[in-house]
């Protein structure tokens, strides 16, 4: 039966060539690779446990297949605010090369030259979040790492830099809920869980 105030389910894509390499992987619609989508069926059995009042995906094909495969492709609305952070000009690249060009940088302190501010992210998230919190009963999301991390700062009424914190893994699930039936008590409920350790 789903809770009275909203759980929100926070899944994160399957694995695709550029999460394995560590590449950023912001607009660049990359495909998951085959251990994303075993991952994403067996992501999908687990959450089945679960019912859900509504569903939301981003629309670029990593996290939009994640869902198709976990077995909600044909009730998921899709939702632009769950796209992935846009890297600009650090799109494609590993962390370390961009700490050679632009030493000390941190993605939610700094953002990314000629692509997304913090503060455009967190606005996202923000109309993300005001968008559930209004409901009743169990929501599920799919979407990608930053902006779940994002997402979940500011659920809980966290500055938009404390998204670094939430780590998420790829095929990974956070739940976000309230405590004492308050809308006022916002918590994490649970956190970068995956139903296999990481292969």
């Amino acid at each position: 039966m789903a809770a009275t105030l909203p759980r929100l389910f926070l899944a994160r894509h399957g694995d695709t060539a550029w999460t394995d390499a560590r590449k950023h992987t912001g607009l660049t619609d990359i495909p998951l690779n085959p251990n994303g989508e075993k991952r994403a069926l067996k992501l999908g059995a687990r959450l089945r446990e679960f019912t859900f009042t509504r569903v939301f995906t981003s629309p670029l094909k990593r996290a939009s297949k994640s869902c198709e495969l976990a077995g909600y492709g044909d009730v998921a609305e899709i939702d632009a605010d769950l796209v992935e952070w846009d890297y600009g000009r650090f799109e494609g690249m590993l962390t370390v090369d961009i700490l050679k060009e632009r030493p000390g940088w941190e993605l939610f302190r700094d953002g990314c030259p000629e692509g997304e501010s913090v503060q455009n992210v967190a606005a996202r998230a923000d109309r993300f979040v005001a968008k559930v919190q209004p409901l009743n009963g169990d929501v599920l999301a799919f979407s990608s790492g930053h902006v779940i991390r994002m997402i979940a700062a500011r659920w809980l009424g966290l500055a938009p830099s404390v998204g670094r914190v939430f780590f998420c893994r790829p095929a990974s699930v956070g739940v976000l809920g309230y405590e004492h039936e308050s809308r006022d008590e916002p918590v994490l409920r649970l956190w970068n869980y995956i139903t296999e350790p990481r292969e």
